[in-house]
């Protein structure tokens, strides 16, 4: 059991058939955490009114999520772009996990973290109606590949692949679409007096330091299956859960926020 001080989670997607929800309830059932921020579209309301698909494993990660905070974890749940209709409820709480338009965090080493879902630098990535329109039904369509590729791996005894995120790391718009959201994002947590900041969102992973701000994208658990944690002695840590699942643990790679490099690999 690998007990941590703060567990970042966001682009679950619970209700959609791409959502990773064995890979999530394994990386839950090894993990503890004194605070838990779910950072928007946990639960794929968009893709639920075309199609629902609501598996077991789906039903476990909520049932795990509200057994953590009956437990003494503190729960924070910030909505995104899928799950907006939950922000006409932020301020209150339900149960014991409390709602937010936005949050703040202090690390142990006393970084202060802007914490948001990052559907709102939208307007400063996209490259038009079109290009946006574009992006969403290619995207859907890596997933297609992603899924049909990963079904043939597991048939031939092969691990998880993330052919999805493969492909987008190679596709020159969707890095320049990337590097102008990390702007956005860190300029925003730049003039609210931020040390860094935590999102979603994009579905892309990564821990940089830019402008002297901590950027961090807890990436998704659609292609990805990424986390980002806050170790107990402050550092910042992103885990790619799927790889290392066959063997119930995880290798991540730490990186003290105070030394953050310009880029951080996933291991």
């Amino acid at each position: 059991m690998l007990h941590c001080r703060t567990i970042f989670l966001s682009d679950i997607h619970l209700g959609n058939k791409d959502c990773q929800a064995t890979y999530l309830l394994n990386f839950l059932n090894q993990t503890k955490a004194d605070t838990i921020y779910l950072l928007g579209d946990i639960l794929d309301l968009w893709a639920m009114q075309k199609q629902v698909c609501w598996s077991p494993e789906q039903n476990a990660v909520i049932q795990n999520l509200l057994a953590k905070a009956d437990q003494g974890t503190e729960v924070i749940y910030i909505p995104g772009n899928h799950d907006e209709e939950f922000r006409h409820w932020a301020g209150r709480q339900f149960g014991t996990i409390k709602l937010q338009l936005r949050g703040c965090h202090t690390t142990a080493l006393g970084k202060k973290l802007l914490l948001l879902h990052g559907d709102e630098f939208d307007k400063e990535v996209n490259f038009g109606r079109f290009h946006a329109w574009l992006g969403d039904n290619l995207y859907d369509f890596l997933l297609f590949l992603n899924r049909w590729s990963n079904r043939i791996r597991r048939a031939l005894g092969g691990r998880y692949f993330s052919l999805a995120a493969f492909i987008k790391s190679r596709v020159p718009g969707a890095q320049q679409a990337i590097a102008r959201y990390r702007d956005a994002a860190v300029a925003k947590a730049k003039r609210s007096g931020f040390d860094g900041v935590v999102c979603g969102h994009i579905h892309h992973p990564e821990i940089s330091l830019q402008d002297g701000i901590i950027y961090c994208n807890d990436g998704d658990w659609i292609d990805n299956c990424t986390a980002l944690i806050e170790q107990q002695d402050g550092s910042l840590t992103l885990y790619h859960w799927a790889e290392q699942s066959h063997t119930l643990a995880a290798m991540p790679i730490a990186v003290p926020a105070e030394e953050q490099p310009a880029q951080s690999k996933v291991a």
